[in-house]
């Protein structure tokens, strides 16, 4: 039996089981990604069980991810952690994206662990995501040097009290492709099967029964995350819908992120398909709705309308790196987003709408224009720590 000691943390609107590179290392597990890792964690997580049963899993997008964490070698930075997002109803592990909730629970995580030291009045950690190469700084509250176990902070899509961290994004554009719009295109369209295309208005029907491809106005941006901002009208959605209700976009949205990262250089035509890279989502005005947890939203209170796709399902709330993908595209001119955010209040400031509520990102530039830090306000606590016990059958087999 493999004994792994783990922190299960809550960061914003996700859980996230927490590793020391160490603790890995002294147990035998020194392969990386595509490795005995991966083995290991689907293991541990119970991931080839869609309801992740027999692990430590929580059967969802947000709540079966795993971070590896180590202090940096790179001046600067205190931790370098990396990002797994474990597969559900299979062993996959995908290792190619950034959770910026879970990156919220490495910097707490740090400060509890001592891999960062506490200060008046308030922390910073440094951070370098492993995945991308992004580097973030987490700001704790420390009063008097001390880590607090517990703190007063929300989050929208949850109730739940935490420490409050403001999470900044370093120079995010171009991590992974090498420019913000990776195909130097404020708007491209990209070719959707027409299988799924949305009825018109009036319920007819294509003649002859026929599919033909069609295309959809999208923001190819490389910020945070590579993401693939559609307009939500040119597929029947006004980015006001229940999860439920998004869901029915979900196969089309997934032929979307496939054509999304073929004309952005993140994979060959013969690759394997992934769910994780490029993020995917639709934006559009904003309206009245109601959140996941029944609170009204006006119009008037935020900028934005979004919803988001999670690997295979509706993202509850919205994925940190894609709320920074929206708010670097929102500054950059002739983007679907640059328009949509055009009559914004406070030039510096995003206000997202989504099915958790109002998300605001704070944005600052440097001289040249170009998107500097992106600052989103988020809570974490640790909830539990523990030895994970992950079955030699499985070990074994690598």
């Amino acid at each position: 039996m493999l004994r792994l000691p783990a922190t299960l943390m809550r960061g914003g609107t996700s859980k996230c089981w927490v590793f020391d590179a160490d603790d890995l290392r002294a147990a035998g597990v020194t392969g990386g990604p595509d490795g005995r890792l991966d083995t290991v964690l689907a293991s541990a997580f119970g991931a080839t069980d869609p309801r992740q049963i027999d692990g430590v899993g929580g059967a969802t997008s947000t709540t079966s991810k795993a971070v590896i964490v180590r202090p940096s070698a790179e001046p600067g930075v205190d931790v370098d952690y990396l990002f797994a997002q474990v597969g559900i109803g299979t062993a996959g592990v995908e290792w190619a994206s950034n959770c910026g909730n879970c990156a919220t629970a490495v910097g707490l995580y740090a400060l509890r662990t001592g891999l960062a030291k506490p200060v008046h009045p308030t922390t910073t950690v440094e951070m370098r995501n492993e995945n991308t190469g992004v580097r973030l700084s987490a700001t704790v509250p420390t009063p008097g040097g001390v880590v607090p176990e517990l703190g007063h902070a929300t989050v929208p899509g949850s109730r739940a009290l935490g420490v409050p961290v403001a999470l900044g994004f370093r120079d995010p554009a171009g991590a992974t492709t090498g420019a913000l719009l990776p195909t130097g295109n404020g708007v491209d369209r990209l070719e959707v099967s027409g299988a799924d295309r949305p009825e018109p208005v009036d319920g007819a029907h294509s003649a002859h029964g026929s599919h033909p491809a069609y295309g959809v106005d999208v923001t190819l941006v490389d910020a945070g995350a590579p993401a693939v901002l559609a307009d939500a009208a040119a597929l029947g959605s006004d980015a006001l819908e229940t999860v439920d209700a998004f869901s029915g976009l979900v196969p089309t949205l997934t032929r979307l992120r496939r054509a999304a990262a073929l004309r952005m250089g993140l994979a060959a035509p013969h690759d394997p398909v992934s769910h994780s890279v490029p993020k995917v989502g639709v934006v559009a005005p904003a309206g009245d709705y109601v959140t996941s947890l029944g609170e009204r939203i006006a119009a008037a209170d935020y900028d934005i309308a979004v919803r988001m796709l999670s690997m295979h399902a509706p993202h509850p709330a919205i994925g940190l790196t894609s709320a920074v993908a929206i708010a670097s595209a929102a500054l950059s001119p002739d983007t679907i987003l640059a328009k949509l955010a055009e009559n914004r209040p406070v030039a510096t400031l995003l206000r997202l709408g989504t099915p958790a509520g109002i998300i605001t990102a704070e944005v600052s530039l440097d001289d040249t224009g170009a998107v500097r830090t992106v600052t989103l306000h988020r809570a974490a606590r640790a909830i539990a720590t523990a030895e994970l016990l992950v079955p030699a059958l499985l070990q074994e087999s690598v």
